[in-house]
């Protein structure tokens, strides 16, 4: 049957498992693979790869340059080649099959590592979704490698606490293609709080964080109400010795002395005041 005959065509790129309007954001680029379909002329019936250099070659048409098209783009462009020599009124749709040349690489502190496609506009927190989350162990920063097309690349430093508690927008950035999203896991060490405070026993900091005594006393649940405060102990083993460090943290409190900077492994001990 002759491909002169045909009046009307529909061409198909089918991927089910997106949506239009996602399909219709993307830009298709080298890698992609598209199944072409057109409607009543099976002849036209491809399965194609977008090659290194952005093109396709389908039958009839040759070689045809699709990377940085959209699908609006590409059925326009398609449907001109088709009814130039060989269709009247042509109408060509389009999907993808497989999303390839734009994806984003999520590693480190969040529960599904891996490359993920990006379809239309994502921001970071999308991103972060996308890969299941956060861990326990996330750090409280985010390190954004992004590739330039003239080989540059820049790092980004996203404060977590800034995006994810205060949700600060300006944070929450467009990911692009080729981007790198890596969440540094920080490693935990021991400390123990004994004594007047509410929750006393072993916990756990995080290495990377500054492990300050006032931070260990509030993740100890703080002071209770019989708490001496003044005489805060810290035993810490250097050396193969134990020491003793006597702390005053009412005076950190009010600012006048520093916080005290704890090492793995510290012992503190709250006092109980003597009415």
């Amino acid at each position: 049957m002759s491909f002169f005959i045909f009046t009307f065509t529909w061409l198909t790129i089918s991927y089910a498992q997106e949506s239009t309007s996602k399909d219709y954001s993307y830009i298709i680029g080298p890698k992609d693979l598209l199944t072409i379909s057109v409607f009543e002329v099976p002849e036209l019936n491809i399965t194609v790869r977008v090659s290194e250099d952005g093109t396709i070659t389908l039958p009839l048409l040759g070689q045809i340059k699709v990377d940085g098209l959209s699908r609006f783009d590409l059925e326009r462009k398609l449907a001109t080649l088709l009814e130039k020599n060989y269709l009247k009124n042509a109408q060509v749709t389009i999907f993808i099959k497989e999303y390839q040349s734009k994806r984003v690489s999520v590693i480190g502190a969040v529960k599904s590592p891996g490359n993920y496609e990006l379809i239309g506009k994502q921001t970071l927190l999308q991103m972060l979704s996308t890969a299941g989350g956060l861990t326990e162990e996330a750090s409280d920063r985010i390190i954004i490698i992004r590739q330039y097309s003239d080989g540059r690349s820049k790092s980004l430093i996203i404060d977590l606490e800034e995006l994810m508690l205060k949700g600060n927008p300006k944070l929450n950035i467009p990911i692009y293609a080729s981007d790198i999203i890596n969440v540094p896991v920080e490693r935990f060490t021991d400390i123990y709080v004994f004594g007047q405070v509410n929750n006393p026993g072993n916990i756990k900091m995080k290495k990377i964080s500054h492990l300050t005594l006032l931070r260990a006393i509030a993740q100890a649940g703080g002071f209770t109400e019989r708490a001496r405060k003044s005489g805060v102990i810290i035993k810490r083993v250097e050396d193969g010795k134990e020491i003793k460090i006597k702390v005053n943290v009412k005076k950190i409190l009010s600012g006048s002395k520093p916080d005290i900077v704890l090492k793995g492994n510290d012992i503190i001990f709250v006092p109980e005041s003597i009415l």
